[in-house]
């Protein structure tokens, strides 16, 4: 096949990005195009052609624009219509949403990706992950001598600390010298008092240079340790220590693998933080489960615990009311301060020893439980990763469902592993997804899951087999509690009808959430 010219346009025949692979002027390529809209009507058909005089239009419309192939009529057109595929499958990797504002922005990005597909007219042998993988134009050579540069510069800078240390150690032992002799110089000094008044007058002629001297050199002293004390910029190696070659970063991550518990805290730290009062309880549970791929639950495990966290000490003596409307088997435990009988009777959490008082300042916990069990239904938020094998690589369609509709899970991240060094190219996407080159994996992220978005699913392809999307990591965190045990009261411990304020924090997050 020739290939002439690629471009996409607008439904008026307005080019938004065009490439032209053979010698032609700006003129023709706008009069191609002006015409193109006239020659298709009406049609809506999803691949099409139309052929003139002189040239072919293959063509596909995606939404209000068209890609636009143009050849010679000598082409194949089965061959024509394979590169159309490819050139519509490859402006999604660039664009968002097909609209003439997002062309505009990744125009550059696109032209690239064309020269890629199509050389001097002839189309290439080359697929969509050979695509991105020219395009980023990684350089091996180049990651190794970043890799070489930044250990130089970590040589350097360590030299140049030892140095500096030499220095400020010989500074102050230069400094210890010279004190030491002066005490020396003084003590004679000061034996002269008894000397003949014409000695005397020298003396106290010599003392004014000696004086001079000291705070010359204690002036010296103090305007070279606060000249070393300020940074050098003419020193100064390795300012952008923040940023890591690519190389080095690369078997980092691939070395230390990412921990659930780090992914949580960042995750408690996107929080809102919430207004406490003198007397703040916090609910904090934490769930450890491991499902198989093909169903059914290993482990399921719910810790929880409630902490008293008291201000002052007006407040240190007081009774905490509990509401626990949880039916399911827990396994409940009270500290060994706290009166076993009246919260087994009264749901009433005190101290043992009423003449005691909670302490002030720290957070004490005063209760635990835990759930096991090995049902699927009380599994909060089921994953279904579907991995399947196809000619041209693997078709993965991931669904999720919150199956605990009381429940709002913030921050949800959902990590599939990927074949080292493949691109997936998604189709669907509820939400929003993020590929991580060097930790070869694919991030799938939704703000919030509750019962309006109970469902969604990803879609995706990448060159693997079905075992390698495995094991699948999930996280997220939740301001509403998994077991249904919540404070509901606080009074004071002498008088149960005086209530005080207090403020509840409820934190349910993921200790360790995978599906293998």
């Amino acid at each position: 096949m020739v290939l002439l010219a690629a471009a996409i346009c607008t439904k008026n025949g307005k080019a938004l990005v065009s490439r032209q692979f053979v010698e032609m002027t700006r003129a023709r390529i706008e009069g191609l195009l002006a015409s193109f809209p006239k020659l298709i009507g009406s049609g809506s058909r999803q691949h099409t052609f139309i052929e003139t005089e002189s040239v072919r239009y293959v063509y596909q419309p995606m939404d209000k624009l068209y890609m636009v192939l143009i050849t010679t009529k000598a082409s194949n057109i089965l061959e024509d219509l394979e590169t159309l595929r490819l050139f519509s499958r490859v402006i999604p990797e660039y664009c968002k949403t097909v609209e003439e504002k997002e062309i505009n922005e990744h125009c550059f990005e696109l032209l690239f990706a064309f020269d890629e597909i199509v050389a001097l007219g002839y189309r290439e042998n080359v697929n969509l992950a050979q695509i991105r993988t020219f395009t980023d134009m990684d350089s091996h050579e180049e990651k190794v001598y970043k890799a070489m540069r930044e250990t130089q510069e970590k040589e350097a800078k360590q030299k140049m600390l030892e140095r500096a240390e030499e220095i400020r150690k010989s500074k102050i032992q230069a400094d210890k010298g010279f004190y030491k002799g002066s005490s020396h110089y003084s003590g004679g000094f000061g034996s002269s008092s008894n000397m003949s008044s014409n000695t005397y007058s020298t003396s106290t002629y010599d003392t004014p240079s000696y004086d001079s001297h000291a705070s010359n050199y204690s002036s010296n002293l103090s305007s070279s340790t606060l000249n070393s004390s300020k940074p050098n910029k003419a020193m100064k190696l390795g300012s952008n220590k923040d940023v890591l070659p690519a190389f080095i970063e690369q078997q980092i991550k691939q070395t230390l693998p990412s921990s659930p518990a780090s992914s949580s805290s960042t995750a408690f730290s996107s929080t809102p933080a919430i207004n406490t009062e003198k007397v703040h309880l916090k609910v904090d549970e934490k769930i450890s489960l491991t499902c198989g791929k093909d169903g059914g639950v290993q482990n399921l495990e719910v810790l929880g615990v409630l902490s008293v966290h008291i201000g002052t000490e007006e407040e240190a003596r007081v009774k905490i009311g509990l509401r626990n409307n949880d039916n399911r088997n827990l396994q409940i435990q009270t500290n060994p301060n706290i009166d076993k009988n009246l919260f087994k009777n009264n749901s009433v959490i005190a101290l043992k020893d009423q003449t005691k008082s909670f302490p002030i300042g720290t957070d004490v916990g005063v209760l635990k439980w835990r759930f096991q069990t090995n049902e699927e239904s009380e599994i909060p938020l089921t994953i279904n990763c579907w991995p399947s094998e196809t000619r041209n690589g693997c078709e993965v369609s991931i669904e999720y469902e919150l199956q605990k509709l009381n429940l709002e899970l913030n921050n949800v991240s959902i990590v599939v592993p990927l074949p080292s060094n493949q691109a997936p190219v998604v189709k669907n996407c509820d939400g929003d997804f993020q590929y991580e080159k060097y930790k070869n994996c694919i991030i799938w992220r939704i703000p919030m899951i509750d019962q309006t978005n109970s469902t969604g699913s990803f879609e995706f392809t990448v060159n693997g087999h079905a075992n390698e999307f495995f094991p699948v990591n999930v996280n997220f965190v939740s301001s509403k509690p998994y077991c249904d045990i919540q404070p509901e009261t606080v009074s004071h411990a002498d008088n149960s009808s005086q209530s005080l304020k207090f403020s509840v924090e409820s934190t349910f997050s993921v200790d360790r959430y995978e599906i293998v």
